[in-house]
């Protein structure tokens, strides 16, 4: 299991106390047990590393050593030096009866996790034992994460364990060699790139150009050009010839993204040059033989687009030869602890920050969010948070609670209350006119408008009824 073992979850944990006072070790393993962890207590160093070096200290489960520092046979520092580099994640945890301050901070030089000095309250060991432990399950978890991303769970940035994933695995590795034309079909943010640049990277044609265009980013007067390249002279400020990008790609690939948005026009020229191999530049001649393959990706359903004549049908079976859809992330929740990890390794490194994972908590609220931007947007949250963290661990109440909202319903939450500019202005003219005392031009000069346009208004606004008054003795009658 990637985040918690067997014990973890129906015990507080696996405990080695050393101490070889009678007394203290009673009460240690007393409240200890009291507090439902699981304890092994031993008298002395030299005993507790023969019981840990006999069995695997995974097999044992041992998730916290608590020692003390002067003991016979063994001291404690002897222990921490012997298993530091046997397991680097296990908290070890040091008391001392004698408060010398430069035996514990050496302890801590050496990788100690804490050290208290004799005597202690119980609830104030109990708080730190309970955070050494989830110190220690949380580095477990990210190690395991971070050999699980180096595993076959990582193909050119793609990232997943779930079995759509796997599939989409098998899918790259089978097509790749081929020249076949492919769409890939996939929600927003979901990836479909990604998966072009992985076959691109595993073909033969590896070595040559993969060129990507959105077909939206582009303006379809435009387009045709970008695609096709122009002649000199073929229209205003062609003052040269330029490539287009099939010949840009020559030898390689083309990705076209968005290929759902594409004019209606463009779709006959594309389908031309997918059958025949050739392209002419807008304002040429000359038809250009390519080497190019083809790999489309939408977000659309192309076949509903085809029954309401959007896109060429033709076209449409020339694109996807090989299908392939991209599942979104919320139907690969397993998949999202393995991209946190890899994305959190990313930004720590671009931003130099001291980041080293998320929370049990955090991490089950990432799995539980319905991702509607899908990988992009998880990618997007994960870089803010390591910039945005003061913390080593990412906590829980810094994911920002916008996130479970969309855009509509978070502008319509925050508006619902706001008054319209009538109203504002309506509400302004009555509070200028109260601090006034009702008196007409001064509040008008108040307003930065004429007497005429303050009567109309207050008319407007329903404050005053009747004709407008024609000089200052009407105005003074009215008041």
């Amino acid at each position: 299991m990637l985040l918690i073992s067997a014990m973890e979850k129906t015990s507080q944990g696996f405990v080695v106390v050393i101490e070889d006072d009678p007394q203290m070790r009673s009460l240690l393993v007393d409240h200890l047990e009291l507090s439902k962890y699981h304890v092994k207590p031993f008298s002395d160093g030299l005993a507790a590393m023969q019981f840990l070096m006999g069995s695997s200290l995974e097999s044992l489960q041992v998730e916290l050593i608590l020692t003390d520092i002067r003991m016979p046979e063994m001291d404690g520092l002897s222990v921490l030096r012997q298993l530091k580099p046997l397991r680097p994640l296990l908290p070890i945890i040091m008391m001392t009866a004698h408060a010398s301050v430069e035996t514990a901070v050496e302890g801590l030089r050496k990788g100690a996790f804490d050290y208290f000095t004799k005597p202690f309250k119980l609830s104030e060991i109990s708080h730190v034992i309970e955070k050494a432990i989830s110190y220690g399950r949380l580095q477990r978890q990210n190690k395991t994460l971070v050999s699980e991303v180096k595993k076959t769970w990582n193909q050119n940035e793609i990232i997943g364990k779930s079995s759509a994933m796997q599939l989409i695995f098998d899918l790259i590795e089978r097509v790749a060699p081929a020249h076949s034309n492919i769409l890939i079909t996939g929600e927003s943010g979901s990836g479909k790139e990604v998966v072009a640049k992985a076959i691109h990277n595993r073909s033969p044609r590896a070595k040559k150009p993969f060129v990507a265009i959105n077909c939206t980013a582009i303006p379809n007067t435009l387009l045709e050009s970008e695609l096709f390249g122009h002649a000199k002279g073929s229209f205003t400020g062609a003052t040269e010839r330029k490539k287009g990008l099939f010949e840009e790609a020559e030898g390689g690939t083309l990705f076209l993204d968005e290929i759902g948005d594409l004019d209606f026009a463009l779709q006959a020229k594309l389908l031309r040059v997918i059958q025949e191999r050739k392209i002419k530049a807008v304002g040429d001649t000359q038809m250009k033989n390519i080497d190019v393959r083809i790999i489309t990706a939408t977000h659309k359903n192309l076949k509903m687009a085809i029954v309401e004549k959007n896109f060429r049908e033709d076209l449409y079976y020339r694109l996807a030869v090989i299908p392939i859809v991209v599942p979104p992330l919320r139907h690969r929740p397993e998949d999202i602890p393995l991209l946190c990890h890899h994305f959190l390794n990313k930004y720590t490194v671009l931003n130099n920050k001291l980041v080293t994972g998320f929370s049990f908590e955090t991490m089950q609220r990432l799995i539980a969010m319905p991702w509607p931007g899908n990988v992009r947007e998880l990618e997007n949250l994960i870089e803010r948070l390591v910039v945005l963290t003061p913390n080593s661990v990412i906590q829980v109440d810094e994911i920002p609670a916008s996130e479970d909202k969309n855009h509509e319903s978070f502008y319509g939450q925050a508006t619902e209350d706001s008054p319209t500019l009538e109203e504002l202005e309506k509400r302004y003219i009555q509070l200028i006119l109260s601090k006034t005392a009702d008196k007409k031009e001064k509040a008008a000069q108040i307003l930065g408008i004429n007497r005429r346009t303050l009567y109309r208004k207050e008319k407007e606004y329903g404050f005053v009824t009747g004709e407008e008054p024609k000089d200052e003795t009407d105005a003074l009658a009215i008041e």
